[in-house]
C-alpha cells in the first residue's frame, strides 16, 4: 500500500503511528494513516482489519490546584 521511501511501517508494527498522513479531519476527530490505520483525536485506533486499539491517553482528574 505505501508508496513512501524509507516505506511506512505497517498496520501491525509497534510504531504503526509513525506512518504518513492519508487525510486528516480534525474537525471530526480522526486522520487516515498510509498502512490504513485510522487515528482518533481520544488515542484510540481502528486497524484495517477490524481490530480496535482502545485509548490510552490518560484522563484526568479534573481537579484545580491553586497556588496560596
Amino acid at each position: 500500500m505505501c508508496q513512501h521511501q524509507p516505506v511506512c511501517p505497517t498496520s501491525d508494527s509497534a510504531d504503526r503511528e509513525a506512518a504518513r498522513l492519508v487525510a486528516h479531519h480534525p474537525e471530526q476527530g480522526w486522520s487516515l494513516l498510509c498502512n490504513g490505520v485510522l487515528l482518533f483525536e481520544d488515542t484510540g485506533e481502528l486497524l484495517p482489519d477490524g481490530r480496535v486499539i482502545a485509548p490510552r491517553r490518560a484522563l484526568g482528574t479534573g481537579q484545580v490546584v491553586t497556588a496560596a
